[in-house]
């Protein structure tokens, strides 16, 4: 019997990125053409990686800016998070930098579990304000996995989920490497 693990994970990013349309791509297999904004909503789904069992919590939020306070709710308990913009927002990225760095700030500059993800890559070139190789250096510089996707065209929606879980992993196992702490 495999064993089953829990994670949360929390989807920040500014208004109109598709968050919700990338949470509910991978739950639910559709693209919603149209929906109110969100609030905040809870999915849930259970996956299987190897051997174990997820059962994936994620928080889909509201749009935030970078004036934006984040509650409690988004630090205590969370295990990752899936940052998002949209490609064709310039204003979406440099939030998106905002929001990580809150993030760091209120962990306590502890490793965080972080997949950047440049959605809407199914909208025409011309339309492009955020390089692929910008947003690259960016996750780069964090520590972090990138992907680009399209929740309409469902591109790599599943990637960005199976990745989470698997940076969740990594960082977990990652503490108590590269220590030089000698007791005496």
């Amino acid at each position: 019997m495999p064993l089953v693990r829990y994670r949360k994970v929390v989807i920040l990013g500014y208004r109109s990125v598709g968050k919700t349309s990338l949470a509910h791509q991978f739950v639910e297999g559709e693209f919603l053409e149209c929906y109110d904004p969100t609030v905040e909503s809870t999915y849930n789904k259970m996956l299987v990686l190897g051997k174990d069992e997820f059962h994936l919590q994620l928080v889909d939020t509201a749009g935030q800016d970078e004036y934006t306070i984040l509650p409690h709710s988004f630090v205590i308990g969370i295990h990752g998070y899936v940052l998002v913009y949209s490609v064709t927002s310039l204003r979406s990225f440099q939030v998106v930098k905002t929001l990580h760095n809150k993030l760091y700030e209120s962990r306590g500059k502890t490793r965080m579990p972080v997949v950047l993800v440049g959605n809407k890559a199914d909208l025409s070139l011309e339309s492009r304000e955020v390089k692929t190789d910008e947003g690259k250096k960016l996750a780069d510089s964090w520590g972090a996995i990138f992907l680009e996707s399209s929740a309409k065209e469902n591109q790599v929606t599943q990637g960005i989920f199976t990745k989470i879980i698997e940076e969740i992993d990594r960082v977990d196992n990652s503490y108590g490497e590269e220590r030089n702490c000698l007791l005496m």
